[in-house]
């Protein structure tokens, strides 16, 4: 009993109340200022689909709308929406927004492409004060989560595991870590439109796209243009070719592709 009751105080340093996500709730008295208020996000497709029981422990565990499954919700969407919130509360003088938007901390469950998508999404907010990134290794790689000392291996589901984890991000430092924008144009057959990409046929890191203006020189030899950025390394030829193929498989059979070691045999064929 005594240890549940430790368990409970200890969550209370992570929990946001569900009005600080929904306009319509209403404000809720928090006892206990959160010393390391979190967000979740959490890619349900990685980690050899270990991210289904990965999700349902972190909602156990903390509220729910703190949550984030990243296949149902862009991080975009979600932290566009929580900081106009923020900003609103504190306007109202609700000094529990602002201890939230000066303490907050995101946690992203995934591998790198995951990773680099929400550090990607965080630059582009263009924020006073940026909420730092903690990344827990669901991938199958994990280069930049390992880097960064968060490990390399696929984590635990169990509570104990999260719990552990909760009191790394509370714990840890923070630290800074370089960025590239690429800007890629690609020819196309002659006549062809150009009309923009699906986003869901992109990777994370390209997030952006335009046609090359009529004026450009270039524009006889390139017809697109795509810009984007990335953290840890980016992929051309052969290297890219494989990973993308693995990637590609991996979204039309993710029953195969249930075992991290596996995964690792399979991209490095």
């Amino acid at each position: 009993m005594e240890n549940d009751v430790d368990k409970n105080n200890l969550l209370k340093e992570f929990y946001i109340p569900s009005y600080i996500f929904e306009p319509e709730s209403p404000v809720e008295h928090v006892p206990q200022m959160p010393s390391c208020p979190v967000i979740v996000f959490i890619n349900t497709k990685s980690g050899g689909q270990l991210g289904h029981n990965l999700i349902v422990t972190y909602r156990n565990l903390l509220n729910h709308a703190q949550v984030f499954d990243l296949l149902q919700e862009a991080p975009d969407k979600v932290l566009r929406k929580l900081y106009s919130s923020l900003e609103r509360h504190k306007r109202d003088g609700d000094n529990l927004a602002s201890e939230i938007y000066r303490r907050l901390r995101l946690i992203v469950a995934g591998g790198d492409g995951t990773a680099g998508w929400l550090l990607g999404v965080v630059s582009d907010l263009k924020l006073a004060h940026p909420p730092p990134v903690a990344t827990v290794p669901l991938g199958t790689g994990n280069n930049l989560t390992y880097s960064f000392g968060w490990g390399k291996r696929n984590p635990g589901t169990d509570n104990d595991s999260v719990i552990s984890f909760l009191q790394l991000v509370r714990e840890a430092k923070e630290m800074n870590i370089d960025s590239w924008h690429i800007v890629m144009r690609m020819e196309s057959p002659k006549g062809y439109p150009c009309d923009p990409i699906a986003p869901s046929d992109l990777p994370y890191s390209l997030h952006a796209f335009r046609r090359v203006p009529k004026t450009d020189p270039q524009d006889m030899e390139y017809s697109c243009t795509f810009r984007g950025g990335f953290w840890n390394y980016f992929s051309m030829g052969m290297d890219a070719q494989v990973s993308y193929a693995f990637h590609s498989e991996r979204k039309l059979h993710p029953e195969k592709f249930k075992n991290q070691l596996s995964n690792q045999c399979r991209n490095n064929i």
